[in-house]
């Protein structure tokens, strides 16, 4: 069965970012996110199981959406050093953009709950998928090492750009992001070259 959607239903994801950021999630109560809403609380369970389902919910929102505009955007013309370049930059651009939703994933979505992280681990397949299909475009044009392992390169890329959001978020979010992309993106693609 497939979610209610609807000008509420955003109304409620953009309010749970928010309050989430600001408060932590175990401190986000329901009732926190439909006053940021402007929606009554009752108008919540219309849209979501739990607070646990407008977290995955909320992720699973922004990161279809990300991954779909990296989609529109790596044309065929793009070499794999600019599609990893374009890759990069809108990772952290995304989350520059929107620090609450910077730290809803590098902190609050980091919950020891085993089932609340397989939820969110399903939900990064898409992401990494895309990963594993550059780097065996990668190998197959020569481009990149042939016995490069994917497995281990798209941890490796994963991680770098996680870790980097992570201490940009730690920091308070003082300087420009989006400035790493370059020598994030040279430093993996050197460790990548044939």
């Amino acid at each position: 069965m497939g979610k209610k959607k609807g000008p509420k239903y955003n109304q409620i994801i953009e309010a749970a970012v928010k309050v989430i950021a600001n408060h932590g999630y175990h401190q986000a109560q329901v009732s926190k996110i439909a006053k940021e809403a402007g929606v009554a609380d009752g108008t919540i369970y219309l849209y979501f199981e739990n607070k646990e389902d407008i977290l995955t919910s909320l992720f699973e929102e922004k990161m279809g959406d990300f991954v779909r505009k990296i989609r529109d955007r790596m044309t065929p013309n793009l070499s794999i050093e600019e599609k990893f370049l374009l890759l990069i930059t809108m990772h952290f651009e995304q989350l520059q953009a929107d620090k609450h939703l910077a730290i809803v994933t590098q902190l609050e979505l980091r919950q020891s709950n085993t089932e609340l992280r397989q939820k969110i681990n399903e939900i990064l397949k898409d992401y990494l998928l895309l990963l594993e299909e550059l780097l065996t475009e990668g190998k197959s044009s020569g481009y990149f090492q042939a016995d490069l392992d994917n497995r281990l390169a798209r941890q490796m890329v994963f991680g770098t750009l996680d870790e980097v959001v992570t201490n940009w978020v730690m920091k308070d979010c003082k300087y420009n992001l989006e400035s790493s992309a370059k020598p994030v993106h040279k430093m993996l693609m050197r460790g990548f070259r044939a």
